[in-house]
Formats: C-alpha cells, structure tokens, sequence
C-alpha cells in the first residue's frame, strides 16, 4: 500500500488539520503499516488495531506533550508512536537498536512514562495532573486505559483518589470486550445512538461554551444542566460505579466514530470534575483474522499477512507445565490451577476446559490470585499460581504476608523466568530468584528441560512448603544426560574449575563442557535453599564461576 498522508504526519499537529475524508485515508494507513510491521518483527497486533481512530481523535481534541497522553497497558500505543514522529522509525520496532513496543520516556517526549505493565495509568496519568496543577503549568493528563487493565486493583485505588479531588482531569476507558454499564429499555437504546452521532456532541460542545461564556454566573450555570442531566440519566440508566466515585460519565460512544469521540473529549475538558469517556471498540479491528480471534493475535510472532497467523502446536515449557497439571488433576481433586489473565500464554487452556470448576482466571490481579490461592491452601486444597516472572512481582507482599508466614504450601509455577525477548526491560523474568530466595520458607527449583519440569510439578504437590518452579519461554534444549531426582547433579570430573548454573543455561554450559572437559559443571536442580552437602562438594574447587541470566 502506498501511504500519501502517514509519511507526513510529523507531529500530532499535523492530525488537526485534516478532513475527515483525510481522517479515514489515514486510519487505513495507520493499519495497514502496523500489520506490516507486526508481521515482520512480531509484536501486539490485535489492542493496536483496535485503537487506531481512538488514538487519532485523542492527538486532535488534545496537545501532546503539553497534554500528557498515558496508554495502559501500553502495547495499545503503536498508532501514538506513528502520529509522533516515529514513522520512519517505525519499521524498527522490538528490534535490537529500535523503537520499543511500549510508551518509553527516553524514546520520544510524547511518551510520559514506561507502560509495560497494567493498571498503573490513572495513576501515573493523576500524578502528573496534580503536578501541572501545583506548578500552575497549562495542560492536563490523560489515561487511556483497557485490554483487561481495569481488572487490576491498582486502578481502583486511583479512581477512588482521583473521585475525592475537583479537576479537569480525563480517563479514557477503552472497553474492546464488554459492556461497562447495563443499558436497558428502548429509551435507553434510543439515547445511546443519539449520543454517538457528531451533531449531538458539537451541540454540547457549544452550549457548554456559550454557559460559560456568561459572566459571574456562567460556571454555576454549566454545571447545573451537567447535574440535571446526570440525574435524568441515572434513572434511565441506572447509576454505575464510576458515578458513584465521583467522575463524571460520558458514554458509551463508538471508538471507531473520530468526530464523536473528538467532540466527548472536548465536552470533558469544559468540566471542572474527572471524567470518564467509555468508548467500545473491536479488538483487531480492520483484518479479518485478528477480528475473528483476537486472543490469537493479541501478541504474535512473524507471520505471513495474506494467510494470518499459524497455530504453533509444537510443545513448549508453558505446554508441559498446564499438561502436567491436567495429568495430576485427573487423579487428584484438589489440584486447582489459577492465572491472571493469561489461560492461552501459561498453557492452561486445556486445563480450564476440563477442570473448570478448579480454574480461576482472576484477571490482571496477581496480589489477589496470590492471597486467593492461599485461602485455597488453607481449606487443603492444593493451588498452583501459574504466573509469568516479570508479573509476579506485583505479588510479593502477599507471598511474605499472606502466604509465608502462615507457612501456606501454595505453589508458583513462575512461567518466562530468564531473558524473554523482544518485548523489553519490563517482561524480563531476572528478579524472581533476588525476591523469592529472600521470603524464609520458599523452595525453588530450576528445570532445564521438559522431563525434569513434569517431575518437579508432580513433586510439589506433596510439600507442605511455598514451591517455585521457574521455567523459561519457549522450548527446551539438547543437555547431557543428569540426574535430576537430587538437588544438584555434577557433569564432569575436573579439580581445579567448577561452572555452577541452573534452567535454560545448562545446555550452554554442556556445549563448553564438550569443548573443555577440565572444567566440570554443576547444575542446581534446586536453586534455593542451598545444602551443606552443595557447599561441601562446592569447596572441592579452586575456582567456582556463576553463570545465570542477569
């Protein structure tokens, strides 16, 4: 496709100009150079597609930088990083030296603060109103938050602060799955269509401006009819939590609608309150196979555009460990297995299929998957959080709190730990060992390849102690054959060098253990606790080198 508006969007300036002819032209553009990005270097396609107009009436009713625009969670901001400045750069994403996948501070002026987890935008979006409002600095700051992050606690301790304070601060709520507020009866059905047509917001937009145009009284005034009309909705719409913490509401309205959505926005920028907008839009919007099955397309690998994403059927360490737990639950009704909104990208789709009544996706809520999971533990039931590394972070003061000091056997099957890849700083499972050694009573394990994984899973099940289980992305790796029942196992039978490592690295210390049979390697089967048998065979060397991920 060649593009004649994209290339000469310099700056979110540039949007403001153009028809809405112009606007459609572009938001074709923007597609189509996101699928051919992403089907190159992989990455997030289906949350992208589905806020093109979003973003493009956001940068036209807002000023960025002066308006800080926050994306959450930030794999929704490619056509952000396309209207600021980074076209040409844009053929570079989530490759070494390129443009990250998610906002980066250090990467472009527009991007306010790093996004590679969820829930944190009101948050950092609040904070940084507040800050402008104290320095007496124009501008305001906007959070655009969806794709399941408002199913994490953090964002509803920040709607509860933000509700408490007057403001013209904005929150975006993109809703790409469900229905936020229960809209019922035909007026309601009537009054929501009226709402998403442009004439109806434009009218707003200049009434709201002629009441405030009226001197002395005009404010009061504004937010009178605001109240009125708020009251009139309630009734037919019933209240929704948002009302009820304070925010004004406004929507829903189509995400997909440029003109509607830029007029709500510019509606919410008269009001001396927080806002909500509520706009609802199509997961992979504009190609058909993200449409169809967006959870296949919501982080992918390089695929072939015409005929969409493969399957990848080939067995993997997240397979493994949701397999395992089939087999042993099978045989064992208390095996349950628990995820934080990630079924497909732990391997337990099979698992919450059969044992629905044991499986509990709790959204992007890991402090309570963990605390949950302990109260399962307490009833005798044995949980397995299923978690990737970098998000088990999130949980730490549960696992010391609720979990270790009552000596509460839950299980952490801690998926992606090590280096995981294109995605950034922000995914790279490197902390787990630091803050999971430091909680007394947790055991960890390392398995370098599927049979060990299996054997471990199936292991834990009966101690009555915290287990983690750290496994890496992707599939195993060629190794020497090694003794994985004990805690430690020895390749080699050199004096003078030891190289001690663990998981993924062992077939990398096996390849130069070929290369020089002098040095001997010692694999940690068990990472933590350490034995006083492994510090006896350990001081047999005179020289020991740590190799791990770091």
């Amino acid at each position: 496709m060649k593009y004649s508006i994209l290339p000469k969007i310099e700056s979110p300036e540039d949007v403001k100009s153009l028809s809405q002819l112009q606007l459609k032209t572009l938001c074709e553009e923007l597609r189509d150079c996101i699928i051919t990005t992403v089907s190159k270097n992989g990455g997030h396609l289906a949350s992208n597609l589905g806020t093109v107009e979003l973003t493009v009436a956001l940068h036209r009713a807002f000023s960025s930088p002066k308006d800080a625009i926050i994306f959450d969670v930030g794999h929704q901001c490619y056509t952000h990083k396309l209207l600021t400045g980074r076209f040409e750069s844009f053929s570079s994403l989530r490759t070494k030296g390129g443009i990250s996948g998610f906002m980066r501070p250090d990467e472009s002026e527009h991007d306010p603060v790093i996004t590679g987890h969820s829930s944190s935008s009101i948050s950092a979006a609040y904070g940084i109103y507040r800050a402008k409002c104290i320095k007496g600095e124009d501008g305001t700051a906007v959070a655009v938050i969806g794709d399941g992050a408002m199913t994490g606690g953090m964002a509803y301790e920040a709607l509860n602060n933000v509700g408490s304070r007057k403001g013209n601060f904005i929150i975006v709520l993109n809703d790409n799955k469900m229905s936020i507020s229960h809209n019922v009866g035909a007026l309601a059905r009537n009054l929501t269509k009226m709402r998403n047509k442009p004439r109806y917001h434009r009218f707003k937009y200049l009434f709201s401006r002629f009441l405030l145009h009226i001197p002395v009284i005009g404010k009061k005034l504004n937010n009178l009819v605001f109240t009125l009309k708020e009251a009139f909705k309630s009734v037919v719409y019933k209240n929704n939590v948002f009302g009820s913490m304070g925010l004004n509401y406004f929507g829903p309205v189509d995400g997909h609608n440029i003109a509607a959505m830029e007029s709500l926005f510019r509606i919410a920028s008269t009001y001396s309150r927080p806002s909500i907008i509520h706009v609802i839009t199509t997961k992979g919007k504009g190609y058909s196979y993200a449409e169809q099955k967006p959870n296949n397309y919501h982080g992918v690998s390089p695929f072939d555009v015409d005929y969409g994403t493969k399957q990848n059927d080939s067995l993997n360490f997240s397979l493994v460990a949701g397999n395992t737990l089939c087999a042993m639950a099978e045989k064992d009704s208390s095996i349950c297995a628990i995820t934080a909104a990630m079924t497909d990208g732990t391997g337990l789709t099979e698992f919450s299929k059969k044992f629905s009544d044991r499986f509990f996706d709790v959204g992007i809520a890991e402090q309570h998957a963990l605390t949950f999971s302990a109260g399962l533990a307490k009833e005798g039931l044995k949980p397995y959080f299923v978690v990737y590394s970098s998000f088990l972070q999130r949980a730490y003061d549960q696992i010391i709190h609720d979990a270790a000091i009552s000596g509460l056997p839950i299980k952490l099957l801690v998926d992606r730990a090590g280096i995981v890849g294109e995605d950034g700083e922000t995914h790279q499972g490197l902390f787990d060992v630091s803050f999971l050694s430091s909680i007394p009573g947790v055991t960890i394990y390392s398995p370098s390849n599927y049979a060990e994984l299996e054997y471990q899973i199936m292991n834990s099940a009966s101690s009555e102690k915290i287990v983690a289980i750290r496994y890496p992305r992707g599939c195993e790796k060629e190794t020497q054959g090694f003794d994985f029942s004990n805690e430690f196992s020895v390749l080699g039978d050199g004096k003078s060098d030891l190289l001690i490592t663990y998981g993924r690295l062992f077939s990398e210390a096996c390849i130069a253990h070929e290369k020089n049979k002098d040095i001997s390697i010692l694999k940690l089967n068990k990472i933590f606790p350490l034995s006083d048998e492994l510090v006896e065979k350990v001081m047999q060397f005179a020289n020991v080198h740590i190799f791990e991920e770091t």
